[in-house]
């Protein structure tokens, strides 16, 4: 027996909201992995590029200091330092900064790295070849970490008028207890942007 046409409407109507509403909560589920990777591939709101090494660049002159700011979240019992507070990088050429880490806690524990450059009009300049933050770190108690970055600072820097002035940059991180390669959401929430400094 075939339904009434007001059934057959309201039918049509429930399953195009059910499908609407499924198609909403899958774009929020993808909306914060699209961000990401839309603020690495384009320096948006102070977050590094990510890219291989620049090529040819020999002829680039120009430099810039690049200072460090390491931070720790509260919840993760680690120490975390640059090797160097700041580094002179020339425009265009990779540079190499290690830094260390260390679990001063009594239990192994994974923590996880997010960073950011200020000004955060430098993010779309500064690019990340290679970075500790790409991944999670499991450290031992009592295990001390030696880790890397390697970056340039692209010298279209000086053809920005927004930019052109600038002499010198901060690259910070933080470390949050890390779950499945992602920061816990309790620490961010109770520590703040920046966590705790923790020096050696």
């Amino acid at each position: 027996m075939t339904p009434p046409p007001s059934n057959r409407n309201a039918l049509r109507t429930a399953i195009a909201c059910g499908g609407l509403a499924l198609g909403m909560t899958g774009l929020a589920f993808a909306s914060v992995p699209l961000y990401d990777a839309f603020c690495k591939a384009t320096g948006y709101d102070g977050t590094p590029r990510q890219g291989p090494a620049l090529a040819g660049s020999a002829g680039t002159t120009g430099s810039m200091v690049v200072h460090f700011d390491t931070n720790v979240a509260s919840t993760l019992p680690w120490k975390f330092r640059a090797e160097s507070r700041s580094v002179e990088a020339r425009l265009g050429e990779a540079k190499t900064v290690f830094f260390q880490v260390r679990n001063t806690g009594t239990t192994p524990s994974t923590g996880v790295a997010t960073f950011n450059v200020q000004p955060g009009l430098m993010g779309g300049y500064f690019v990340k070849i290679e970075c500790f933050c790409f991944k999670e770190q499991t450290l031992q108690p009592g295990e001390t970490l030696d880790v890397p970055v390697v970056f340039y600072i692209d010298p279209d820097v000086r053809k920005d008028s927004n930019t052109a002035h600038l002499s010198e940059m901060t690259l910070s991180y933080t470390y949050f207890a890390s779950k499945n390669g992602e920061p816990v959401t309790a620490a961010l929430a109770t520590t703040g942007p920046t966590g705790d400094k923790r020096d050696f």
